[in-house]
């Protein structure tokens, strides 16, 4: 409903500007978060190095996990673009789920979904997978993409990803090249668009280069 809407947001509301970090990972918290508008991104640092681990968008969900097991902070989430939030505490929380069975069947089964995710991107970093590593960056990288039409930048992609994967360029540049020609992606002069979203879904989930 419109008006419970409202002053839903009235009570809980939160906005944040573009770029800015909601919270880091390794802080204290004690609220979650469900998006009501915009997108924001998830990642961890690991090896010194910035990991996307997830972009989110309206009705996900974040940052459940410190008020439910009331642990620091997993990860850091910054808004992609302005972004309206409802922000509930511990017993806020755990009202919602109490009065309403599928609120909660929706916040088990997006968990299970971001473990696997989780679990996938630790895995093909413990195999040295190129392949599966950029197609699983790639996918958040274009979910974030605001410029362009949702394409992204040949150069800049391939110094992040080369930078943020322990990868080097040449590599990063014949992992795109094999998605091009499998008509994963395209790549024009120095942009680099997705052609194909369900292949590249598929690669990011599969292990061991396949």
């Amino acid at each position: 409903m419109p008006g419970e809407a409202s002053d839903l947001f009235v009570r809980f509301g939160r906005n944040v500007d573009a770029g800015k970090v909601i919270f880091q990972e390794g802080e204290e918290g004690d609220q979650m978060f469900i998006i009501q508008s915009g997108r924001v991104k998830v990642s961890r640092t690991i090896g010194g190095k910035e990991q996307i681990l997830a972009i989110l968008e309206k009705g996900d969900f974040f940052g459940e996990m410190a008020i439910v097991s009331r642990i620091k902070r997993t990860a850091t989430v910054s808004a992609l673009e302005p972004v309206k939030l409802l922000a509930f505490n511990r017993e806020g929380f755990l009202d919602m789920i109490n009065k309403n069975a599928k609120i909660a069947l929706n916040v088990i089964d997006k968990l299970c979904r971001r473990l696997q995710n989780a679990n996938l991107h630790i895995q093909h970093l413990a195999r040295k997978d190129p392949k599966g590593l950029i197609a699983m960056n790639l996918k958040f990288a274009f979910q974030g993409a605001e410029a362009n039409r949702g394409s992204l930048f040949l150069d800049r992609t391939v110094d992040e990803f080369s930078q943020n994967l322990d990868l080097t360029r040449d590599q990063v540049k014949a992992v795109l090249a094999a998605f091009s020609k499998n008509g994963i992606v395209s790549i024009n002069a120095n942009t680099l668009a997705l052609v194909d979203g369900k292949k590249l879904e598929t690669l990011s989930e599969q292990l061991g280069g396949q």
